[in-house]
């Protein structure tokens, strides 16, 4: 299956310099990276984007890592609290993943390949410093068996997400 036109529409509407990226099906991240790297020259499971939605006590977020990397939910946590205290707002006590459930009714495209646009998603969205660094990203085309290729420097100027370190060694 294609990659939806709201996908497209959005990023050609917002003036994105992107590639699709067609690979076999894959339906985690460092799937993907490994797939990637036999299809693309010298792509780094550090440019593929790993896109995980929590939820903080009842608010959810979109938060993106590299493909290497875990989760490190007490960061993360600490990173939202310290966006909310410069705004004087209520600090969260929990941070957990997203239940499947709830992804499937408001998540545009498939769980594992979440697109992670803020207009599309309408949460905040946080981005690890060393996704953010990186001169381009491959990010969930709502798709499978696609990813979209963009500039870094694009994506941190249309998204605007918040930066921080919450990403972990894999173990």
């Amino acid at each position: 299956m294609a990659v939806s036109k709201k996908i497209i529409n959005y990023l050609e509407k917002n003036g994105y310099k992107y590639e699709l990226i067609e690979h076999r099906t894959t339906f985690t991240a460092w799937d993907t990276s490994q797939t990637t790297q036999k299809h693309q020259k010298k792509v780094s499971p550090s440019e593929i984007a790993k896109a995980l939605v929590v939820k903080a006590d009842n608010t959810h977020f979109l938060s993106l890592i590299p493909a290497n990397k875990m989760l490190d939910k007490k960061k993360l946590l600490k990173q939202i609290n310290a966006n909310r205290k410069k705004l004087k707002e209520k600090l969260f006590k929990k941070l957990d993943l997203a239940k499947e459930a709830w992804m499937k009714k408001n998540i545009p495209g498939k769980i594992g390949a979440v697109p992670p646009f803020r207009e599309l998603l309408e949460y905040d969205i946080f981005i690890d410093n060393l996704l953010a660094k990186q001169k381009n990203i491959y990010v969930g085309s709502g798709e499978y068996e696609y990813s979209v290729k963009l500039p870094v420097k694009q994506y941190l100027k249309n998204e605007k997400p918040l930066r921080g370190s919450f990403g972990a060694k894999r173990t």
